[in-house]
């Protein structure tokens, strides 16, 4: 193994540390799956809600079946 001084060393790890740096800031902003899961959850139990609804009151079942529209573009954005 060749000896390197110790400027060049150092600078070796400043740039291995720079290349973690930015892998881990990349990782931060993937979505967050759980939270996605959860909204997804959240969304089909509405809508399975307002399905249900819909032989007695078509007002609340349509109502019910927009806001889980709305949840499905929260989800999209989780």
């Amino acid at each position: 193994m060749a000896y390197k001084p110790k400027n060049k060393i150092k600078e070796e790890i400043k740039t291995e540390m720079d290349a973690i740096s930015e892998k881990i800031s990349q990782l931060e902003q993937l979505p967050d799956a759980k939270l996605h899961q959860v909204v997804s959850f959240i969304k089909s139990g509405m809508r399975i809600v307002g399905y249900c609804f819909i032989p007695y009151n078509l007002g609340i079942a349509a109502l019910i079946l927009v806001l889980s529209e709305a949840a499905g573009v929260v989800e999209e954005l989780v």
